[in-house]
């Protein structure tokens, strides 16, 4: 049997692997079958009779099912629709990444454009168009994001402190789920109080049964849903006992309450359900979208959702998710752009999926990026979940592009997080609903989730929130209730948000608050035109997003190893003793210092002590019957030149050179600077033997030999990256030390010995 090759991953290990759709068509396999291509989809076409759609993508008025039928009367705009569709589909697709084709002339096109068109037209474009398209064709131009907050217990307690963090954060909306349905209004009190503390203008929803939900709305704890799912075909619908007409009237019924309001549709969906009629994703999804636009609502949650992780498994999913994302905003509706659902677990692929959205940016580049740790997800993990938030900030800082979040100090966090406690404390107990202990609150402060907490179980939770639906509690007694108990601030900010659903200004396209005004596709459209145009980092924004935690400077640097100075002393002195000479005689080797060793630095990156490894060296050169002296030169601060300055003085013509970073390298007198014997060029993985090693190999080649070299061992470490930054400031403090032409300095070293 011939034996496998292991080198490489297989799919196989991390249970992802691809999938073939050739076997979904319903008898015979459609080959070619692909996210974007089917035998099945049929070819852009339309009829218009006396201002009427008569066929629809080569389907007759009599035969429609009812999404053709909806789609005719509600999206098709009759006196557009001859123009859009005689166009060729590659011109349309050119004018979607030409910059001087103005977004409105497209948008227009589209409303006169079939399912199929679209989904030709998209189909056309690869990737960078696709992203470069949707940075042009969304409809506001301020990016935002949107995050879940939820947790294991459906701890109301949790769920404040998590919601108030997402706030800070600069999440424009928090959305949360629960474990136990019955638990859903206690989750929407918890996270409408928490999402009070800090600013005003956060927009909530709470993810539960349609009717449930709309019931929560009605009593005023949220203020926007989107979880109104649209399918594309007949019979994914029925099988849920809905229709296009159903879905658009519970559409009316949140607008008509003030309550924002999107669809949620997505690739995927009707593979998941088995109603897929083989045809293609893209086609599947352009009727889903063009059926939103028919029912008048602001926008949609669109990426494939909970589909997403099954069309990533499918030959060009994930560009058929951003595809579909583009329709979306070329319909003008405001996109939620998926990326909640976790589509991989290869960290490789969770980042690629983000970036065009970061890049490119989106009404909101999640609809519902996890604020809180993967456990705590009640929707299941998203692609991006609080133990990759701080990698998320980093993005937004390496690519100098607004994802719609600030990094928050952590001293920040907690306040907010005890504001929170506190309040929605205090409103159970005001309400009667329950009466929080001083351990259950100081333990949700400071957990990182809810394994760390010791706060209201499932149970506990299903008591008040079926308290609070049985009577009739309102937004309006919880506002009376923080008002009553000295949270004035977070009570007019939980007002503030009631009132704009008495004026309804954030139902228009796209809308979102910031810094207490409506921002929306009205007063903030996407001019994009071109390089100058279109969204842009403010100076102001930069330094923000540039402000994460644990940046290093060179303060920071000499901070850090002055907390090390004094235990070094008490195991090495140095004493000066004037120029250092040529060595009279062949028996001896120099090790040659940089000019911060021992002086401003004092361990090396691997965190060994100066003092054990020159001592290392030392023990290992004398151990040989040779000698060992030790130079400062403050002329470089080169690994190389140090240790050819050091060859140049020894009698044998064999020196070290080394660096207080741990750099290490050994030379001879006669050869070029970077043409040395052996090198230590990764010192955060040299051990103390390697020195000792190193020492000892020095010696040989003073003595003639011709000794094995030294070979640190490495296995694929990111050196580059965990260090590289530290090392450049190392750097600067050392070559700040130098000085041109200055002597080298004899060095009397005195090892102590002393035990730390």
């Amino acid at each position: 049997m011939t034996p496998k090759l292991n080198r490489w991953k297989r799919f196989a290990d991390w249970d992802e692997r691809p999938l073939r759709l050739d076997k979904f068509a319903a008898e015979d396999p459609a080959n070619g079958f692909s996210a974007f291509s089917s035998p099945a989809d049929p070819k852009p076409g339309i009829g218009i009779k006396d201002g009427r759609v008569v066929s629809l993508d080569g389907v007759l008025e009599h035969e429609y099912d009812m999404i053709d039928r909806f789609i005719a009367r509600h999206h098709i705009d009759p006196e557009v629709a001859p123009e859009a569709m005689a166009l060729e589909s590659a011109t349309i697709a050119r004018w979607l990444v030409d910059m001087n084709v103005p977004r409105e002339k497209l948008v227009r096109l589209a409303h006169g454009m079939t399912p199929a068109k679209l989904a030709e037209v998209v189909s056309q474009l690869n990737a960078l168009e696709i992203a470069f398209a949707y940075s042009k064709m969304r409809a506001r131009k301020t990016p935002g994001n949107q995050a879940h907050v939820t947790n294991a217990k459906d701890d109301p307690l949790q769920l404040a402190a998590d919601a108030a963090t997402a706030v800070a954060f600069g999440f424009d909306e928090i959305e949360t789920t629960m474990r136990v349905s019955r638990n859903a209004w206690s989750n929407a009190v918890a996270c409408a109080v928490g999402g009070a503390v800090g600013r005003w203008g956060t927009l909530f929803q709470c993810s539960s049964e349609e009717a449930e939900e709309l019931r929560i709305a009605m009593a005023g704890f949220t203020s926007y849903a989107e979880t109104v799912s649209v399918y594309g075909t007949e019979k994914s619908f029925t099988d849920g006992d809905d229709t296009p007409w159903s879905k658009a009237f519970l559409a009316a019924a949140y607008a008509s309450r003030g309550v924002k309001m999107r669809c949620t549709s997505g690739a995927g969906s009707e593979l998941l359900m088995g109603f897929h009629e083989a045809k293609s994703l893209i086609y599947l999804e352009a009727r889903c979208l063009c059926l939103q636009r028919g029912m008048g609502v602001q926008g949609t949650q669109n990426g494939g959702i909970d589909g997403a992780p099954l069309t990533a498994t499918i030959p060009g999913g994930v560009r058929e998710l951003m595809a579909e994302n583009l329709i979306a905003v070329w319909l003008d509706l405001e996109c939620a752009s998926g990326n909640d659902a976790r589509s991989t677990e290869s960290e490789i692929r969770v980042g690629a999926k983000i970036l065009p959205y970061l890049i490119a940016g989106s009404d909101l580049i999640c609809s519902g990026m996890g604020s809180i740790l993967k456990y705590d997800n009640s929707f299941n993990p998203s692609l991006i979940n609080g133990e990759e938030l701080e990698d998320y900030l980093v993005l937004q800082r390496d690519f100098e592009a607004d994802g719609g979040l600030t990094p928050l100090p952590e001293s920040r966090a907690i306040e907010l997080r005890e504001r929170a406690v506190e309040a929605i404390a205090a409103v159970f107990e005001e309400l009667d609903l329950s009466s929080p202990t001083e351990d259950m609150k100081s333990s949700v402060v400071y957990a990182s989730g809810s394994d760390d907490t010791r706060s209201l179980m499932p149970r506990d939770v299903s008591f008040i929130s079926e308290a609070i639906k049985e009577r009739g509690i309102t937004v309006i007694d919880v506002v009376k209730a923080l008002a009553k108990r000295g949270f004035r601030e977070e009570a007019e900010n939980l007002l503030d948000v009631v009132k704009l659903r008495l004026s309804g200004d954030y139902l228009q396209t796209s809308a979102m608050i910031r810094d207490g005004r409506i921002v929306s596709a009205v007063n903030d459209p996407n001019d994009y035109l071109g390089p100058g145009s279109g969204y842009r980092v403010s100076e102001e924004r930069r330094l923000q997003l540039n402000d994460i935690r644990d940046v290093l400077d060179q303060k920071e640097v000499l901070r850090s190893e002055a907390l090390h100075e004094k235990d070094e002393a008490r195991h090495i002195s140095y004493r000066n003793l004037g120029p250092a000479t040529n060595g009279p005689a062949n028996d001896d080797v120099v090790i040659g210092i940089s000019p911060a060793f021992g002086l401003k630095l004092y361990r090396t990156t691997a965190g060994h002590r100066l003092s054990e490894v020159l001592g290392a060296m030392l023990d290992a050169i004398r151990a040989r019957g040779l000698k060992a002296r030790v130079v400062r030169f403050r002329h470089t601060s080169d690994t190389s030149f140090l240790g050819l300055s050091a060859a140049r003085l020894a009698g044998s013509g064999i020196g070290i050179g080394i660096q207080a970073k741990g750099t290490a390298v050994i030379h001879q007198r006669d050869r070029q600077p970077h043409n040395n014997l052996e090198l230590f060029s990764n010192a955060p993985i040299t051990r103390l033997e390697h020195y000792r090693a190193l020492g000892a190999n020095a010696a040989a080649y003073a003595l003639g030999e011709m000794p094995e070299p030294i070979v640190v061992p490495q296995r694929g470490e990111a050196m580059g990256s965990r260090y590289h930054a530290r090392v450049a400031l190392i750097y600067a403090i050392e070559t700040g030390l130098t000085e041109a032409g200055a002597a080298p300095e004899e060095v009397d070293v005195t090892l102590t010995g002393a035990k730390s």
